[in-house]
């Protein structure tokens, strides 16, 4: 296992479709140095089939950085594993979590819950195909499994093919009748189980996610002996008051960033950006809980939300909203 890796393991922010893209893990990676940020769902037949190589690009400082893949075929996923760790990422994971119809008819996501021993091949491929680290993110069963029997099976087996780390979302997903967004919400969170998975898979590193809305809470989990918390909207909506104070709570280093400082340190990667071809609110959108919660909090959303959709806009645009925010908070 990756010491560099199980270490930023300790605190991550989930892979969620449409958010966290590069220009997201940027703005992350300024506010917390130490935390383990992963990309959006990559599906394997897009790189392998697709070349869509494109959707590996990153940024030298989002390090420590994962890739999440989407798949369910053995040799596409190891293919797919390929060209994430020629790409330069510290650790590919396999998304078994994920219950959106796009994904079910793929016959991937958190349907292979259902499928524990195409999950264990799968692994096995892509641990054979590459030195990073493989890992899987999971649910605790979907539909009418019952978990207490379902989740330590999946795990044995996982295990078994070379699986050292997973993240759990403590909540089944229910495939018929939910949607995707009400999946992340009504079935029921069990934490509790997760600890007894950890209890019961000691050499495993068990992270888990669902529910955790607040850095105390992140550090609770921990403290009652699991190994990570991965942080899902909380981190995307709220990122100051999550990854802030990330580094010296949660990491025991560092001290905890100025939001103000983070953005300051965005606007030389907007310019970059935007003379690549970027538009402003591509990066800005992903900025917009930057305050959350603060004075000025609403200033500035409103004035990067209307402004930054314009034509002609760039990086000063941002620094007219934090001065609206510096007024507010003086």
């Amino acid at each position: 296992m990756n010491s560099f890796v199980e270490k930023a393991a300790r605190l991550s922010v989930a892979p969620m479709m449409d958010w966290t893209d590069r220009h997201c893990r940027m703005f992350h990676r300024l506010l917390s140095r130490e935390t383990l940020l992963y990309t959006e769902m990559v599906t394997a037949p897009a790189l392998v089939r697709g070349g869509a190589l494109h959707l590996l690009e990153f940024s030298a400082p989002e390090h420590p950085i994962a890739l999440q893949l989407g798949g369910s075929d053995p040799v596409e996923l190891a293919a797919a594993a390929k060209l994430g760790a020629a790409a330069g990422y510290d650790e590919i994971n396999l998304n078994c979590g994920c219950p959106s119809d796009r994904v079910q008819s793929g016959a991937f996501g958190a349907v292979l819950m259902q499928s524990p021993d195409v999950v264990a091949d799968c692994m096995a491929a892509m641990a054979e195909a590459v030195e990073v680290e493989v890992t899987v993110k999971c649910r605790i069963g979907v539909d009418d499994q019952d978990p207490e029997t379902v989740l330590p099976d999946f795990l044995e087996k996982i295990r078994a093919a070379g699986v050292k780390r997973v993240t759990i979302h403590a909540r089944k997903a229910w495939l018929q009748g939910l949607s995707p967004k009400e999946n992340r919400d009504i079935p029921p969170l069990d934490y509790d189980l997760v600890h007894r998975m950890k209890a019961a898979f000691p050499d495993m590193h068990v992270s888990i996610n669902g529910g955790i809305a607040t850095l105390a809470e992140a550090k609770a989990q921990l403290d009652a002996g699991l190994d990570g918390v991965m942080v899902g909207r909380a981190a995307y909506h709220q990122p100051s008051d999550i990854l802030c104070a990330a580094d010296p709570v949660i990491f025991g280093s560092g001290a905890v960033t100025d939001p103000f400082d983070a953005v300051r340190a965005m606007l030389p990667y907007i310019e970059d950006e935007m003379t690549k071809g970027a538009r402003l609110h591509q990066i800005t959108r992903h900025m917009l809980g930057a305050f959350a919660g603060r004075p000025g909090a609403r200033h500035w959303r409103r004035h990067l939300s209307e402004g930054a959709p314009r034509a002609g806009v760039g990086p000063e645009l941002v620094e007219e909203a934090l001065a609206l925010v510096e007024a507010r908070a003086a």
